[in-house]
């Protein structure tokens, strides 16, 4: 055997001790998904304005700061790609604010993106525990099909579902997500034992 190969059966151990030492961060995590997704499921368009905020918020702060580093640094390369980035957060921040409900069916678009991204790695996540959690990566995978599934609900929805779409659509993740989390740190804590 060359040295510069690794040792998979050591590789396969020290990522097992790993996933059993931090169980308890997944099964915190995944109670606080659940709760959140729970939440967001009885109160959806409530939820929904919330998210668009919480976003315009951001943008518009990160926006701010954006302009304000660009201007401090004028003669630094590639100033005017940072001035219209910056620009472009204060608009789209200030746009979901002013417009939250009309920034919520533009959100949507967004959100089926995200699903979809989410859909991929939630299914790349299961595949790779698929070695180490036998018993429980199907889990996972089902919440990354999950997360295909309401893409395309969402778009089949729109526009006039955007308004509780969002929210109601975000829930259902967070709850699939968080109990497919919870199941793989139960998984987790008597994989080491084993």
């Amino acid at each position: 055997m060359s040295t510069s190969q690794p040792n998979i059966g050591g590789i396969q151990r020290a990522v097992t001790k790993a996933l059993h030492e931090h169980w308890k961060l997944y099964l915190a995590e995944g109670i606080a998904l659940i709760a959140l997704g729970i939440i967001a499921i009885l109160l959806p368009p409530i939820a929904t304005l919330a998210i668009t905020i919480v976003l315009g918020w951001l943008f518009l702060i990160s926006g701010v700061f954006g302009l304000y580093t660009s201007f401090m640094m004028r003669q630094a390369p590639g100033f005017w790609w940072s001035l219209i980035s910056g620009a472009l957060g204060v608009i789209v921040g200030a746009l979901l604010l002013v417009q939250p409900l009309q920034g919520a069916l533009s959100l949507t678009l967004v959100l089926i993106a995200f699903f979809v991204i989410e859909g991929i790695a939630s299914i790349m996540f299961a595949l790779d525990h698929k070695r180490e959690l036998s018993g429980q990566w199907g889990w996972m995978l089902f919440s990354g099909l999950v997360d295909f599934v309401l893409a395309v609900l969402i778009l089949t929805g729109l526009p006039g579902s955007a308004v509780w779409a969002i929210g109601l659509l975000v829930g259902i993740n967070m709850i699939f997500g968080g109990w497919a989390l919870f199941l793989l740190a139960l998984g987790a804590r008597k994989a080491a034992g084993a």
